[in-house]
């Protein structure tokens, strides 16, 4: 009986251990595939409505006598604002492949070989908190974007591929439900910047 005994917990160890090493090295994603991924467009709107809008009209009390007034525009530079400026500048537009489960987030643009210009990928996460992303198995260099729930970016890393012989160094974190994907230089050529605005593809919540 003890032989018995001794025997499950070495087979629950070796189990644990082989499931451990799947994790770390994504043979489960190997195993059970990515799935299909759905596909987008992604915009970002310059945050500066002070440049990108004209003026704000004030409303006028009951009580005001004098001429409607206008003054800078100094609406919060969220979707609803950008919107509304019909002179808001557009930086940047991207198609995107949507990384929206654990499969696709790990894998990301790791069995991807080049990106367009003006190609990404979208990763969605389930709520905003600190993500941390590597350069894993990558061959060549991206803007890594970090996008918060009200979907502004808070962070923006440019990071190299990983040394030759190594999977990964670097980590990169930014806050974020939403991370944005794309070729080296594309923020800098395009003019992206932290507190800019993005507008998500249909229906990624």
């Amino acid at each position: 009986m003890a032989r018995r005994a001794v025997v499950a917990l070495v087979g629950a160890i070796v189990a644990l251990a082989v499931a451990v090493l799947a994790l770390q090295t994504g043979l489960w994603v190997d195993v059970v595939g990515v799935g299909e991924y759905d596909r987008g467009t992604v915009t970002v709107t310059d945050a500066d409505n002070t440049t990108s809008c004209s003026t704000c009209t004030s409303t006028p009390t009951a009580t005001t006598t004098t001429p409607t007034a206008t003054a800078p525009c100094t609406v919060p530079p969220n979707r609803t604002a950008v919107a509304a400026c019909d002179e808001s500048r557009t930086l940047g537009t991207v198609d995107v492949r949507i990384a929206a489960n654990d499969r696709q987030r790990w894998t990301g643009l790791s069995d991807t070989e080049s990106l367009g210009p003006n190609e990404g990928m979208l990763f969605v996460h389930p709520e905003e908190d600190v993500q941390t992303y590597v350069m894993r198995d990558m061959d060549f260099a991206l803007d890594i974007i970090y996008i918060d729930a009200n979907r502004t970016i808070t962070t923006i890393h440019h990071a190299p591929p990983p040394p030759e012989g190594e999977s990964y160094s670097e980590r990169y974190s930014g806050r974020a439900k939403y991370v944005l994907e794309v070729n080296r230089g594309w923020a800098n050529r395009t003019g992206v910047s932290v507190g800019d605005t993005v507008e998500l593809p249909d229906g990624v919540e």
